[in-house]
């Protein structure tokens, strides 16, 4: 039985779909797209801050030691317990009416111990050639890692001359494996923060970042209203005490307690049966708990406008970017940068993420899984080796202390015989 095709209604949409997606693709503007392949020195300035010092890192070249697709190569940072700064010039770029979509991969193949992943958007005249720690920029963005305290997903914004961090708590990948991040800022200053193409985090810039006052602040004067009734429950008016409730003793003989055959009044005293619980005894009379038919709810602090708040309608609005930057340091090199994208559209972003890490993961995982086995039997085949060095090392010593052991016996044997030469004979003392 052959499927059926589609009506003209149904192909006619389909056809509008495909010409939508089209269009919009069509009016994404891809602002600076880096898959560093080859040529990519050209557009990349390395800097000399710190080479003078001998405390400047280099890049290299290269896919890493494990990747899903060889030929897909980042730039990776090299030597340990170095400082690395590199920057390529873009066309300059406003976000002002525009959504901002910066993205990029890294992979942390070294167990990094302490050290940043992050990238930054710098505004206005950049020396490359000095492009350091100090250089101002407009936009922080990416993993930190330093022991087991700090993961961080740095996010930081400039404003009026002025970096703000985030307020949330934000945490990176720590695996090394290549992770994607994804920052998104439209212009009503909401932001999302995507990790491997999913939403982890999501806001806006009024409430998340400490740039302006607050719109709306609690009113610290005020007083709950006196007629303000918050008791969720209340004694039932109605319900009325039994009459005797309160003559009903706790306890009450034992009525299975009988007097012994034993007892004598006169010699025991007046024999009285032992207490025992009052099963009719309810203890203190209390009345029963009703919903309070005036109940308002817990009074709260009231919000109110705060006068301190002045909008900034251009809050979301960065200095128009010129560069991108790499500038980080590390205690042990190891960190793969690829796929830098800067872009207006969210949806042409997930598309590049997919095309270069999606497509790649799997294949990425099961190189890392082998490279891992390969580095496991190296290091137990090392451990079995210096296990056997040392146990060869333990015999020859063993060796040697018995040899002297065997010196030391003869040499008190000899030792124990002294002889003396006397005038007229010779004398051998044995002892």
């Amino acid at each position: 039985m052959g499927t059926s095709r589609p009506g003209g209604h149904q192909q006619l949409q389909l056809r509008l779909l495909a010409l939508a997606s089209l269009l919009l693709l069509a009016s994404a503007e891809v602002i600076f797209e880096e898959r560093f392949e080859d040529g990519w020195e050209t557009r990349w300035v390395k800097s000399d801050w710190k080479r003078s010092e001998g405390k400047a890192g280099t890049f290299k070249h290269t896919a890493g030691k494990y990747s899903g697709d060889p030929d897909d190569k980042g730039i990776q940072t090299t030597l340990d317990a170095r400082h690395f700064a590199i920057s390529a010039k873009i066309p300059e770029f406003s976000n002002k009416g525009r959504t901002l979509v910066v993205q990029y991969s890294i992979k942390f193949e070294q167990d990094i111990e302490c050290g940043g992943g992050y990238i930054k958007l710098m505004s206005g005249y950049v020396n490359q050639k000095k492009y350091s720690g100090d250089t101002p920029y407009s936009l922080m963005f990416g993993p930190d890692i330093c022991g087991t305290q700090t993961k961080k997903l740095h996010l930081i914004l400039s404003y009026q001359g002025q970096n703000y961090p985030v307020k949330k708590d934000l945490q990176c990948e720590t695996d090394r494996l290549t992770h994607v991040y994804t920052f998104i800022l439209r212009p009503d200053a909401s932001y999302s923060i995507l990790v491997d193409n999913r939403e982890r985090e999501s806001g806006s810039m009024y409430t998340d970042w400490d740039i302006l006052p607050p719109r709306k602040i609690k009113e610290v004067n005020a007083k709950k209203p006196k007629d303000w009734d918050d008791r969720e429950y209340i004694e039932d008016p109605d319900q009325v005490k039994p009459e005797g409730y309160d003559s009903i003793p706790r306890e009450i003989p034992d009525p299975k307690d009988k007097k012994p055959d034993t007892w004598d009044d006169d010699d025991d005293g007046i024999w009285k049966p032992r207490r025992i619980p009052n099963p009719a005894y309810k203890g203190t009379w209390k009345r029963k708990k009703i919903k309070n038919p005036n109940y308002k709810g817990k009074w709260k602090i009231p919000w109110i406008d705060n006068p301190e708040f002045e909008d900034d309608p251009d809050l979301y609005v960065l200095k128009p970017l010129k560069y991108i930057g790499i500038e980080v340091w590390q205690v042990k090199a190891g960190s793969v940068f690829d796929n830098i994208l800067i872009c207006d559209d969210p949806e042409y972003a997930k598309r590049a993420a997919e095309e270069t890490w999606g497509a790649n993961k799997e294949a990425e995982k099961e190189a890392f899984e082998e490279a891992e086995k390969e580095r496991k039997a190296r290091e137990d085949k090392e451990a079995q080796q210096a296990r056997e060095e040392g146990e060869r090392r333990r015999r020859e010593r063993g060796d040697r202390h018995r040899g002297r052991d065997h010196y030391k016996d003869r040499y008190k044997r000899v030792s124990s015989h002294i002889v003396c030469f006397l005038p007229e004979a010779i004398l051998v003392e044995s002892f």
